[in-house]
């Protein structure tokens, strides 16, 4: 069973952001879309554990900072 992933307005147009300043943008968009799926997938275990829900992972050249509730199956990315 997956999780939903959920982006915060801010990280989202953050990435946005990032995604026109690159001057590899295909890579930008990758990173992000291997992000995803790993959230989608398996959240717990993708990067490491800052706190008790919250957690960090890197994907070149991005990384992200998220929440993980279990329980609900959900994952919230808050910053980028």
């Amino acid at each position: 069973m997956s999780y939903t992933v959920l982006w915060r307005p801010s990280p989202e147009r953050d990435l946005a952001q990032i995604w026109i300043d690159s001057s590899d943008r295909d890579q930008v968009a990758k990173a992000a879309d291997a992000l995803d799926n790993a959230l989608r997938l398996d959240p717990v275990s993708l990067g490491e554990s800052r706190g008790e829900l919250s957690r960090i992972a890197t994907e070149s050249p991005l990384t992200i900072l998220f929440d993980v509730y279990v329980d609900d199956r959900k994952v919230i990315v808050w910053d980028v």
